[in-house]
Formats: structure tokens, sequence, C-alpha cells
């Protein structure tokens, strides 16, 4: 946690400012992962 994020479990779970602004890091992270997926396989079915 600590290295991905800069913050360990126990302020993760201490602090809610902090856990949202993991948990939105999360969900771009996610998205951009998603976007990536997307674009292999439109290429891989050409």
């Amino acid at each position: 946690m600590h290295q991905s994020h800069g913050v360990g479990y126990a302020e993760y779970s201490r602090k809610l400012s902090q856990r949202l602004d993991v948990e939105k890091e999360r969900e771009t992270s996610y998205k951009k992962s998603q976007e990536v997926v997307k674009d292999v396989e439109r290429l891989v079915h050409r």
C-alpha cells in the first residue's frame, strides 16, 4: 500500500480523506487500464 500510494494501511484506515484520495487514484488507474485493454483487443482483432 505504501509503495503504490504513498500511505500506510494504518493511515489509510484512519483518515477518510486519505482513503478517498487512494480510491480515486485506483479508479483512475483502473479506467486507464481498461482503455489499454480495449486498444489492444482492437489491434488483435484486425
